[in-house]
C-alpha cells in the first residue's frame, strides 16, 4: 500500500510499558500529552478499561487512540451480545489488528498486554508476544529498567515499584514524556481473563510522582 502522506509532522511521546510476574500482570503509563516542544496536557489517562476484565494502553495520536478504543469497545460488547460470552484475548488481539491492517503506513500504534502474555499490535496488524512490552519514546530507558529487575518470582509491592520506576527513569531521559504515572495490576485470580493496552509517544516528572493502583476485577 502507498504510505498516506501527512499534511504536517506530527510530533508526540509518550512511556508506556506492560509485564508479567508471578502476581499477575502489570501496566503501566505516564500523563503526558504533548504537542511538539509543548505539553498539550498534563493528566492524560493512556491506560482505559475497556471491560471489568480488560484495559488499553494508549499511545500515538490521541485522536486515533480515542478512536481505535471506542472502535474495539464497541465489537466486543456487539460480540457478547450476538454470541453470549466474552471475547477472548487471542481473538481481540486479532480483531484489533485486522481492523488496523487497512490503515498501514498511517501513524496509529496499538499495544495490547493480555492474561498470561503480552502481546503487542502494530498499526500495520503485525502482533509480537512476549513477557514484557514498552512502547513509545521513552521504552528504551524503562527497558533497561525492566531488564535489570524483572524476574517472575516478583512480589506484587516489588512489580509496582519496578513499573514505576522504569516510567519515572524513562520521563527523566524522554523530553516528551512526564507528570505522573497511572499504573493497572490484574492478579493472579485474574489470570484468564484479559488485560489490554494501547501505544505511541508524550517530559519530565517530578521525583513524587503520582501513582495509581488499579485492580481489575
Amino acid at each position: 500500500s502507498v504510505p498516506v502522506q501527512e499534511p504536517f509532522p506530527l510530533s508526540h511521546g509518550t512511556t508506556t510499558l506492560g509485564f508479567i510476574f508471578q502476581g499477575g500482570v502489570i501496566a503501566a503509563a505516564d500523563t503526558r500529552a504533548s504537542a511538539g516542544g509543548l505539553v498539550a496536557c498534563p493528566a492524560v489517562h493512556k491506560i482505559t478499561p475497556i471491560h471489568s476484565h480488560l484495559v488499553v494502553t494508549s499511545s500515538g495520536s490521541g485522536a486515533d487512540c480515542m478512536l481505535w478504543e471506542r472502535i474495539l469497545i464497541r465489537e466486543i460488547r456487539l460480540y457478547e451480545l450476538r454470541h453470549k460470552r466474552r471475547l477472548s484475548i487471542r481473538a481481540s488481539a486479532k480483531l484489533l489488528s485486522c481492523m488496523l491492517h487497512p490503515f498501514k503506513g498511517t501513524d496509529v500504534c496499538v499495544a495490547l498486554t493480555l492474561g498470561p502474555r503480552v502481546i503487542y499490535v502494530c498499526s500495520d496488524g503485525a502482533r509480537l508476544q512476549g513477557d514484557i512490552i514498552s512502547v513509545g519514546s521513552g521504552s528504551p530507558y524503562a527497558y533497561g529498567v525492566l531488564d535489570g529487575g524483572l524476574s517472575w518470582s516478583l512480589s506484587k509491592e516489588e512489580a509496582i515499584s519496578l513499573a514505576r520506576e522504569a516510567v519515572f527513569r524513562a520521563t527523566h531521559r524522554d523530553a516528551y514524556s512526564g507528570n505522573n504515572v497511572d499504573l493497572f495490576h490484574i492478579d493472579a485470580a485474574s489470570f484468564p481473563l484479559p488485560l489490554l493496552i494501547m501505544s505511541h509517544y508524550a517530559f519530565w516528572m517530578p521525583h513524587a510522582a503520582r501513582l495509581y493502583i488499579r485492580r481489575c476485577v
